[in-house]
């Protein structure tokens, strides 16, 4: 096979084109593409069973009441309660805190007492270094189990 022969006037149209070229601009290299994920810590569990979760598809193993008890029986039930379950080996726990008291009416008798107290402090419990330890995940329940009232607590698995 043969080169084909470059013409004079071929040779001078490229000459001229090659000199009037100007350099292309070097794109700015793409920014990496953010993980989907919103939360920066990484909560321990599967997207599968995060998933089934957030469905309400997954039935506790153990449940606790915390209804009517004051915040420092409470704790102490919680903390006892998420030791045993862990040495059962039980990994999804509901923790059934109540919504407190609704705040329709500000003149009512019971609103001098502050409401939803343990709905407020249970999370704040769970993410102690005692009790965090245990714990791979925590999220609101779904509607079949207590909704805004109750907690799942997704446990560490025993070591």
């Amino acid at each position: 096979m043969s080169r084909r022969s470059v013409s004079d006037e071929e040779r001078k149209l490229f000459e001229q084109n090659f000199r009037e070229a100007r350099p292309i601009k070097v794109a700015a290299p793409k920014a990496p593409a953010k993980k989907k994920s919103g939360t920066a810590v990484p909560s321990g569990v599967n997207g599968a069973t995060e998933d089934r979760l957030r469905r309400g598809m997954l039935e506790p193993d153990a449940k606790l009441d915390l209804h009517g008890m004051t915040e420092a029986a409470a704790y102490r039930a919680l903390a006892k309660f998420l030791t045993g379950a862990r040495q059962r080996g039980n990994r999804l726990i509901l923790v059934v805190t109540g919504k407190g008291n609704p705040c329709k009416e500000e003149s009512a008798s019971w609103m001098t007492s502050p409401h939803g107290v343990l709905k407020q402090m249970v999370p704040r419990w769970l993410k102690e270094p005692e009790l965090a330890a245990m714990i791979a995940s925590t999220k609101t329940a779904h509607v079949r189990h207590g909704g805004g009232g109750a907690l799942y607590v997704y446990l560490r698995k025993a070591k």
